[in-house]
This record gives C-alpha cells, structure tokens and sequence, in this order.
C-alpha cells in the first residue's frame, strides 16, 4: 500500500510540474490548469488511502461542503472581484498551515508529551510564521481591493523599527519553544506575532503595487505549504508547497521588473508610498475629445488596431463589447491585437482572464515585449481604462515618480484613442501625460456604453 500512494504522489508532483509548465503560455494555461487539478485529484486520493483518525463520510460530507461553498462564490463573484478573491483563497492556505502546524504541536507536546524532532520543530514554527503572515496580509489585500480600507499607504512613524523589533521578538520567542515545547504559552506569542506582522507588512503597500503583493502572498502561501509538508511527512505536499512558492517569487520578479520595483522592497513593504508620496506638478494638459462618431470613423478607416485594456476595462465590464468592435474591424480585414502589461490590472494575468472570459482567442493577446515594436507601425491605439502603463513619463519624465518603469509604447502608435470615464489619475497618483499628446484623442464616458455605441456607428458605415 505504501508504494502504490508513493506512485500516486510522484505521478500527482509530475502533473503539477507539467501543469505550471503549461500555464507559462496563454494557450496552454487552461490545459495546465486542469492537468493541475487532475493531479490534485490523484494526491488527495491517495491521501484519503492512509486516513486512519476519521471515517471517510467524514471527509465527504467535508468536501460536499466545501464544494458547495466554492461552487456558489464562483458563480457569485464577478469578474472585476477575482483580485480579491485570489487574495482571500491564498489567505485560507495559509491559515490552514497555521491549523495544522497547532494541532501537530499539540499532539505533540500536549498530548502524547513526546520529545518533538527538532526539524519538525522547525517546520512548526516556519509554518505559524509564514502562513500567519499570509493569512493576515491576505486578508488586508482583501479588504484593499475591496474597498472596505482605503487602498493608499497606511503608515506611521516608526513603522520599520516595529517590524524589526517584532521579527527579533519571533526569533526569541522560536528559541524559547525549542527549550521549552510544551509551554503552549510561547506558541501563542509566536502565532500572535506573525499575525501582527502580516498586517504590518501589507498596509504600508498601495494599491498600484497589488499586483506584486498577490503573487507575493502567492508564493507564501505556497512556501507555508511546503513547510506544512515536512509537518505531516507528506511528500507531495512539500513538492506542491515548494513549486508554488517558486512559481510565486519567479512571477514576483516579474512584476517588480514590469513595475521598476526591487523584491527588497517588497519583502521590507512600504514601497507602495515611494509612488504616492512623490507627486510632481507638471504643466497643465490640454486634451481633444473624440465623438462616437468620428472614433467609428476612425476605426473604420485603419488598417490595423491594438487594444491596450486596463482596470477600466473590468469596471465597466466592457470586455464582451470590445470583442463585438473586433469582429466589426475583422469583418473589414482590419488587423486587430490586444497589448497585455504584466501588471494591468489588479493581479497578474488580470487582462488575460477578463478577454478570455469574452471568448477572444488567446494568440491575440500579446505580451509588452512582443507587441512594443509594433505601435510605431501602428494605426490606431485604443487605450480601454488603463492609465500609468501607457504613461510616457516612464520614459521622458526623469521627474517622475514612475519614471523607468517598463511601458507599452502607445505613444508612438499614428492615432490613439483613450476611453475613460473622466481625467482622473490612475494608481501612481500622477497625470498622464500621453492625453495631451498631439496624437490622443479622448473618448469620455462608460466604457462598455460609448464602445457600444462606436459599434453601433461602425455597422452603419
């Protein structure tokens, strides 16, 4: 029995490798995705073949709840919530790793009152520390993209220090559970503390960072995982747990890249302020506004169109009708495109998501670096909601609070258009100076309402 769940769980690890494999891609990522969760499938299986503690109605009626409660929030949720919810989901691992490192320490020092291995020891502690911080951290990411707090830099004098004195406090009261394991009391201290941290460590973050704070607690609440697996001596656990993790701080580089950030800096948190607290007045900007009309007309006329969708996109939920302004300009033999920026939106892959959920096929969404020599050649730009990615500052501003971050070259395209519902700043907090260009033109209003009506006028040409 032992050999076949060790089969079981290496056949599971290898379906999770070449499932994050597949993800890598567009295409692919759906493929993956359920390759991934067959292999899921396969490691609670064999997990379910050595449960000895409870019966297995138990652990159904368990997943029949758990189920239901999944299959009714994914139902419930709406597309623009998906960062949030992400965020909640990768709150829950790591409090279960928190559960579970508590109640293997109570069995333990509690209850059978046997000497604990000092690396379990070890991986107790590391899962209270991290799932803790995952959780608490999550849970303030949750409520940021929510809006239930707002979602600017929460910070305070001595912000750092407190910080510093809380890890070295976790540190001490770590060595004092190790010379005293069953004193519970030292547990608690621990448990306390990484919560606090969590929630320390994600108010400083503003909201124009979320997307690298969720793939971050991503990574964590893999690692919490891992830990969680040299727990219970679960090798697919540690295997999943470590993937995850991995996966989690690759796509967090990523992200710091795209936003010109430096992991330092979002592991110390606070970097979201840097954005925010160093606003420039520039020259005031003079924008020309574009009808619906003439924005048909020019859609009409060109002979090849990118899309540069952005958090506007999901708020107005315009992404089915910009799929219909698609299928006009195809009907035309227009070449049309969407440029994705890593961090459009609120998490990473937020873009792909949204134009998939339209049934826009996937070899049409194009990453920065592969679109950004095109928009010199380019006819028409239509900028749907998105704001600092398209920012010319990044590039010509060295005043600028976002200045060297990694944009898409909008700017360079013959005509653009930008659908916003007003000139309000995007998250950095600074103007956009791309509106004022001699080649912009505004199209005002709700974006999924004026994009309708721009298809309305393109039929009629």
């Amino acid at each position: 029995m032992n050999i076949t769940i060790q089969l079981l769980y290496l056949f599971s690890s290898v379906l999770f490798i070449i499932g994050i494999k597949m993800m890598n891609k567009t295409k692919d990522a759906r493929a993956g995705n359920l390759l991934s969760s067959v292999g899921m499938l396969i490691a609670i299986i064999a997990t379910l073949m050595q449960i000895e503690v409870i019966s297995m109605v138990e652990i159904f009626i368990c997943i029949i709840i758990g189920s239901l409660i999944g299959l009714y929030y994914a139902y419930k949720v709406e597309m623009t919530q998906i960062p949030e919810m992400v965020a909640l989901f990768n709150g829950f691992g790591g409090l279960a790793s928190v559960a579970v490192a508590i109640s293997d320490y109570w069995l333990k020092s509690q209850i059978t009152v046997a000497n604990i291995d000092i690396i379990i020891l070890v991986s107790i502690i590391l899962s209270v520390f991290i799932g803790g911080i995952t959780f608490t951290g999550s849970m303030v990411a949750f409520l940021k993209l929510n809006g239930r707090i707002t979602g600017s830099p929460i910070t305070f004098k001595g912000q750092h220090p407190l910080n510093l004195v809380m890890l070295i406090s976790f540190i001490l009261a770590s060595v004092a559970t190790w010379m005293n394991p069953s004193d519970i009391n030292f547990m608690i201290v621990l448990v306390l503390i990484s919560l606090l941290l969590g929630i320390l460590t994600v108010i400083p973050i503003g909201g124009a960072d979320m997307p690298v704070v969720i793939s971050l607690l991503n990574s964590y609440s893999g690692m919490a995982a891992c830990t969680t697996g040299f727990i219970l001596n679960n090798n697919v656990l540690i295997v999943a747990g470590a993937l995850v993790g991995a996966s989690g701080i690759i796509l967090t580089q990523i992200m710091c890249k795209a936003m010109n950030r430096s992991l330092v800096n979002v592991l110390l948190g606070g970097f979201g302020q840097t954005v925010a607290g160093e606003q420039t007045e520039g020259p005031s900007i003079i924008v020309k506004e574009v009808g619906v009309e003439e924005a048909a007309m020019l859609f009409d006329g060109a002979s090849s169109v990118i899309v540069v969708p952005g958090y506007g996109m999901a708020v107005a939920q315009a992404q089915h009708v910009i799929r219909e302004l698609m299928e006009q300009c195809e009907k035309r033999n227009i070449s049309f495109k969407f440029a994705i920026h890593p961090v459009a939106g609120r998490m990473p892959g937020h873009m792909n998501v949204l134009l998939a959920e339209a049934n826009i096929s996937y070899d049409k969404l194009i990453e920065m670096d592969e679109i950004n020599n095109e928009f010199s050649n380019t006819d028409l730009v239509f900028i749907v909601g998105a704001n600092d990615v398209v920012n010319p500052a990044a590039e010509t501003n060295p005043q600028s609070p976002i200045f060297g971050m990694p944009i898409l070259n909008a700017y360079k395209a013959r005509t653009i258009i930008v659908s916003k519902r007003s000139m309000g700043k995007g998250y950095a907090g600074v103007e956009n100076e791309l509106f004022g260009y001699p080649n912009c033109l505004m199209l005002f209003g709700d974006a999924k309402q004026t994009i309708a009506k721009v298809v309305s006028e393109i039929k009629e040409l």
